[in-house]
């Protein structure tokens, strides 16, 4: 597959899950069982899989306690997948990844997205899994179809009152269908649950590659096992010390910085932009595009585009500017009055299944954001941020509304997720874009430092995910991960 296509992909699939409060889809299947942490894992065929992209690809489940404070009650399953090392050269043990979110099926993503990482899997054993609560591994379900379809069309809302009112029989249908795991689906649980998952494949120690909110897991785990660190590499980073109001600032204004590139580059086109001659006039066609659906939401079959449902659409072809040609067609058709591009770029960011159900991501992200952090501003609180962001950035000003979901949250947050050191560990990779709208390049600096151990590397570019977009990027984390070669720490790249 060319270089260029495999990034697109590997973009869009990174794009799936937004840390803010504001993939590809696969139908739940069995996977073959496991025998307990410690006594290693039996792998199997991917039961139930009707694309698995090659048979290379192998399933277990890990059990796991579902409470660690009682490591010998209740477990659960944790759904694994292996693509074996292919050769030649030394093998080199297992690679573990996790791609973000939170709440991404690393087992989804991994058949997905293997060939992106064929240089590594020549002496790796590519592994991921469906942290807690995720999809496989006990997934979170809060809403039916239907109502997730009516959720997304409306929320967040301007209105206090009718905020509160989503957001609390979101959480509601939460705990009614999965109360039993929502207390225990947080980071450091995960964390744990990947120091069990190192001891059943038996590996001295765990080499590890995490995307966006993989590098908060992956942090957390090297806080918790520092001495069991292996080679492990950060690509667009976290600050996991940022509260849910920043969060939602900086994200809102990150987005705002993407979208103005995005203009700029339609206009720049060699086959002109369709919006407008110049990004002011572009950039008028998208916001009274988006003010005429406030006013008056379209049907597209039995479902409804709404202002809301239009901004999932920009902000998720924004992750990656592969996708901007994807976006200036959505927006010259929804122009016309054909919104069923914006919806197909809304469904593909919420993991929208053909049958109309959904993944767990969008159910699971807020059940660990909850978790991770005892911060809890009110909807008030977050409806404020809003208001003052509008001057500054118009259409995803709304976006933070939603950092008032964890007020009405119905289990309480826990702060140690949030404390990172990992002093005594090897070197850690951290690596941030410049024009990261999900993951803005200053959390990049900040959790290198929090490490101790980080080296941290720059991509100057647009985009989220550094990884596959960059040779020079590309040839330093092979470098590391295939020889241990530690790069020089802030070494900077281009695309």
């Amino acid at each position: 597959m060319p270089r260029k296509t495999w990034r697109a992909v590997l973009a869009l699939i990174l794009g799936a899950g937004v840390l803010g409060p504001a993939a590809m889809a696969c139908g739940a299947h069995e996977l073959s069982p496991a025998s307990r942490a410690g006594q290693g894992l039996t792998w199997g065929p991917c039961e139930g899989v009707s694309s698995t992209p090659s048979p290379r690809f192998e399933c277990a489940t890990l059990q796991v306690p579902l409470d660690y404070a009682r490591p010998d009650g209740e477990k659960i399953g944790i759904a694994l997948v292996r693509v074996p090392a292919t050769g030649p050269g030394e093998r080199l043990g297992s690679l573990v990844f996790n791609f973000g979110g939170p709440g991404g099926s690393g087992v989804t993503t991994l058949m997905n997205a293997a060939f992106a990482f064929r240089a590594l899997n020549r002496r790796y054993d590519l592994v991921s899994f469906d942290p807690r609560g995720v999809d496989r591994s006990s997934g979170i379900r809060c809403l039916d179809g239907p109502r997730m379809d009516w959720y997304l069309a409306h929320e967040p809302s301007d209105d206090i009152a009718e905020e509160t009112r989503l957001i609390t029989e979101f959480a509601q249908g939460c705990e009614r269908n999965a109360g039993r795991i929502l207390p225990y689906v947080g980071t450091v649980n995960v964390a744990r649950d990947m120091e069990r998952l190192r001891q059943a494949l038996g590996e001295p120690r765990l080499n590890y590659f995490g995307f966006s909110y993989g590098t908060h897991l992956g942090a957390v785990y090297a806080t918790l096992y520092p001495d069991k660190v292996g080679r492990m590499v950060l690509d667009s980073a976290v600050d996991p010390t940022v509260g849910l109001l920043e969060m939602a600032r900086t994200q809102a204004l990150g987005f705002q910085k993407a979208y103005e590139q995005y203009l700029a580059g339609c206009v720049k086109s060699a086959e002109g932009c369709p919006l407008g001659a110049d990004a002011e006039q572009a950039d008028k066609t998208v916001r009274t595009l988006l003010d005429r659906l406030k006013r008056a939401p379209v049907k597209v079959g039995d479902r409804l585009v709404t202002e809301d449902i239009a901004r999932i659409a920009i902000a998720h072809a924004l992750y990656s500017d592969q996708s901007w040609p994807l976006l200036t067609e959505a927006l010259r058709d929804a122009d016309k009055g054909d919104m069923s591009g914006l919806l197909t770029l809304a469904d593909d960011y919420a993991s929208r299944r053909p049958d109309g159900t959904y993944a767990s991501l969008h159910f699971a992200l807020p059940a660990v954001l909850c978790a991770d952090t005892t911060d809890r501003p009110s909807v008030a609180q977050a409806e404020a941020l809003a208001r003052e962001l509008r001057a500054k950035t118009p259409i995803f000003a709304e976006t933070a509304v939603s950092a008032g979901a964890c007020s009405v949250w119905p289990v309480p947050g826990n702060d140690e997720a949030r404390r990172i050191d990992a002093t005594g560990s090897p070197p850690i990779l951290v690596i941030g874009v410049t024009n990261d709208p999900a993951t803005p390049y200053q959390w990049a600096p900040r959790l290198a430092r929090l490490l101790r151990t980080g080296v941290l590397l720059t991509l100057e570019g647009e985009g989220h995910g550094a990884y596959g977009r960059s040779r020079c990027i590309d040839s330093a984390v092979n470098a590391y991960l295939l020889e241990g070669k530690v790069p020089q720490n802030g070494l900077r790249c281009r695309e």
